[in-house]
């Protein structure tokens, strides 16, 4: 039973978790990527001018990857490698919880990701049905 409730398991983590990047990604566009590169200098962020326009791109981009299941492991890490940033640079001195800008919730955004990166990205996923087609049919 669980072998057949994990794709969909792994589909809707996908979703979710592809959703919460494309929306915090398109935020960052539709408030200003200067405002964004702002704050990001403020936290200390390296070269914040060409890491806002970099992060919203990929949080976008990575978001839709996942919501598709395509290129999981690619997007997987690098979207896990920018919470990553967030962590070290925004949260972790505010401690573990995210009531208080804790590193909490991006912690479980990296942790999730690179769970479903690796996974396969269950059903419906492009990787997947990609690799399904490419390999040849046996007789």
């Amino acid at each position: 039973m669980l072998d057949q409730a994990r794709p969909y398991a792994l589909l809707l983590a996908r979703i979710a978790l592809g959703v919460i990047f494309l929306i915090h990604g398109a935020q960052k566009f539709l408030t200003g990527v200067d405002k964004t590169a702002a704050f990001f200098e403020s936290s200390g962020i390296p070269l914040a001018g060409v890491a806002a326009p970099a992060v919203a791109t990929l949080e976008v981009v990575g978001g839709i990857a996942l919501i598709l299941g395509a290129a999981l492991p690619v997007f997987g890490v690098l979207l896990a490698l920018v919470m990553l940033g967030a962590i070290v640079f925004v949260h972790l001195a505010n401690g573990f919880s995210v009531g208080e800008g804790g590193y909490e919730f991006v912690l479980a955004l990296a942790a999730g990701t690179l769970a479903v990166a690796f996974s396969g990205g269950g059903a419906l996923a492009v990787d997947t049905l990609w690799q399904r087609r490419r390999q040849p049919a046996t007789v």
